[in-house]
């Protein structure tokens, strides 16, 4: 890979892993399922005036919406609303890696390596080092909604796969359409009309300045240009780079939040993130380290 692209596909895991941090400075004002149906607006409109509708069916484009929408963003926006640091949560999330193989055996029949199992046993260790945490940065309600918006993005994933789409900023930009409606009608069912009062009456900069955030730089951009990487590199290059995305995470909450980098914490990344690395690229790496002898 250039240097360039490398440094790209960096930085867009630092806006990933930074993005969590930046929501929770959006709920200081803002409800979580309407700072989530108000960045998906954005993510559609204008664009989706311009954009031709991707060529696939109706079903996944409603469907991922709504799983991407609502399951994963509107429940994890909930899960850092009710307490779990925005550092947590980014780690928490990349659980999504193995709900993924998990429902990928189940639907597509794919038969699970040694290495993912492995690599999930890893990571479980990862997670119970969390529940250990006691330094309030961990709430139990708020780390079970990270994990349902981890299923749901891998629900997502499955969605994804099935569209078996190569328009990918399209496919984004239009079912993102059918996530908004929804999450302002989830927040008026749960709260009423407080969540909307609150944002006429309290809005301020920093909400304003997250929400753009979360449009432009971290969706828009940041799929387009991972995505564009994807297509141009082997996914085994560009892929195993998303580890960075808790590392920026923590840092991001640390700096921004003051949260604190304690033992556990870094036990719990390096856990989850080996667990990673395992799962997914266990057999490249033992390939790497131990490679087979060519035959004459």
């Amino acid at each position: 890979m250039k240097i360039r692209h490398l440094l790209l596909a960096i930085s867009i895991t630092a806006l990933w892993g930074l993005n969590f941090s930046v929501i929770k400075l959006g709920l200081a004002t803002v409800d979580p399922f309407i700072l989530a149906g108000i960045r998906f607006t954005l993510c559609a409109l204008p664009a989706i005036l311009f954009i031709p509708k991707p060529d696939v069916q109706w079903r996944y484009i409603v469907g991922y919406g709504l799983v991407f929408g609502i399951g994963l963003w509107g429940v994890v926006n909930l899960g850092i609303a009710s307490g779990l640091s925005p550092g947590i949560a980014s780690l928490v999330l990349q659980f999504s890696a193995f709900f993924t193989i998990l429902l990928g055996s189940w639907i597509f029949k794919e038969a699970l390596s040694r290495y993912q199992i492995a690599g999930m046993g890893i990571a479980l260790c990862g997670l119970f080092s969390i529940i250990s945490i006691v330094d309030g940065t961990v709430t139990t309600i708020g780390l079970m909604l990270v994990l349902l918006g981890a299923l749901a993005w891998s629900a997502a994933n499955v969605i994804n796969k099935k569209a078996r789409t190569t328009q990918v900023f399209a496919f984004l930009v239009w079912s993102s359409a059918f996530s908004p409606i929804p999450l302002f009608t989830l927040d008026f069912a749960l709260n009423g009309s407080t969540g909307y009062h609150a944002l006429w009456n309290q809005l301020d900069y920093r909400a304003v300045l997250s929400i753009l955030f979360q449009v432009y730089p971290n969706t828009l951009f940041g799929y387009w240009v991972w995505n564009s990487l994807m297509k141009r590199y082997p996914v085994s290059t560009v892929a195993p780079l998303s580890l960075l995305v808790p590392v920026f995470g923590l840092l991001g909450s640390a700096l921004i939040f003051n949260e604190d980098v304690s033992l556990n914490k870094i036990v719990a990344v390096a856990l989850i993130v080996s667990g990673l690395g395992v799962g997914l690229y266990g057999q490249r790496i033992l390939n790497a380290i131990f490679p087979r002898a060519v035959q004459p």
